[in-house]
């Protein structure tokens, strides 16, 4: 039987986002009184310094949805993941990318 050694470092790719970064997060749900603050919280949960200034904001044509891009100011790699998995998770929140 052959002897096989695993490099577990050999696939590692460079980052693709040099940290700190602001990031544009896009976020889309149904149009609701609760939904931008509802957003700016969880956003804040994990980046309290989160400005709710760097929010625009749109409409769709019909009204029914809206879009937030949130520009947030992210450290690493492991917090704008947990900015994603937290904004994903919402109920009010049907697409982040």
């Amino acid at each position: 039987m052959a002897d096989i050694k695993l490099d577990l470092n050999a696939h590692k790719a460079e980052p693709l986002i040099d940290f700190p970064c602001d990031f544009p997060i896009k976020v889309m749900g149904e149009t609701q009184d609760s939904f931008a603050q509802t957003v700016i919280d969880l956003i804040q949960a994990i980046e309290p310094t989160f400005n709710a200034a760097n929010i625009e904001m749109r409409t769709s044509s019909g009204g029914k949805y809206i879009s937030l891009t949130c520009t947030v100011r992210v450290n690493s790699q492991v917090q704008l993941d947990a900015i994603y998995r937290s904004i994903s998770a919402h109920p009010l929140v049907k697409y982040s990318l």
